[in-house]
């Protein structure tokens, strides 16, 4: 007999992540480019992150080159990458509140790549038009600053899809670093409280082993 379903999130009634969205309307698009491992996993935070922001889109794939999505979104937007290559400009705020990265007469949008950091890098390699994209990362006060405690990570204190994305909307969208965190520091908020909540279940299992 199947499990029910939440009917918002899909997911079994024990391990709803509902109490947890958190509506933001963000000004700037967001992309994700999500790896097909990384669909079905429960301790992913793309499914909290693309419920709680009102532009977000799920591209599922590993090789982008010739996904017509993508290729509709990049006809639309100048695509900014968030992938620290050695190319990658840093970003920060800009006094004047406009995003100094690349000239384009397009709105811009903000592709993320939600997957290990190994398969990260295999999506960058297949994929050539994700190759010529502006590439952009975040300062390593940011970067280093991850509390993603329900996941190995392959380095310490590495950010999760959600924290990645929230941190760079707010160097993208604002000119004031306290008035531009704000807006998405009550996502993080609830982020922590997901960590707790997956933790729970680990600790309930140790308890009744």
């Amino acid at each position: 007999m199947s499990r029910a379903l939440c009917q918002h999130c899909q997911r079994p009634g024990k391990a709803c992540i509902c109490a947890f969205i958190t509506a933001i309307d963000n000004t700037i698009p967001i992309v994700v480019l999500q790896h097909p491992n990384e669909v079905d996993h429960s301790k992913g935070t793309v499914a909290l992150l693309t419920r709680s922001l009102k532009h977000c889109q799920i591209i599922v794939g590993e090789n982008f080159t010739n996904n017509e999505e993508l290729a509709t979104v990049l006809a639309q937007y100048q695509a900014l990458l968030l992938y620290p290559s050695e190319d990658a400009k840093v970003l920060a705020f800009q006094a004047n509140g406009m995003i100094n990265i690349e000239n384009s007469s397009k709105a811009h949008c903000l592709v993320i790549l939600d997957g290990t950091w190994k398969k990260a890098y295999k999506m960058f390699m297949l994929s050539e038009n994700l190759q010529r994209l502006p590439q952009v990362c975040l300062p390593e006060s940011l970067a280093n600053n991850g509390q993603y405690l329900i996941r190995k990570v392959a380095k310490a204190n590495a950010l999760s899809s959600l924290e990645a994305c929230c941190y760079a909307l707010a160097l993208l969208e604002g000119n004031n670093n306290s008035l531009a965190l704000k807006r998405y520091q009550p996502l993080l908020n609830k982020f922590a409280q997901f960590n707790q909540f997956q933790l729970s279940f680990r600790h309930n299992k140790k308890s009744t082993s």
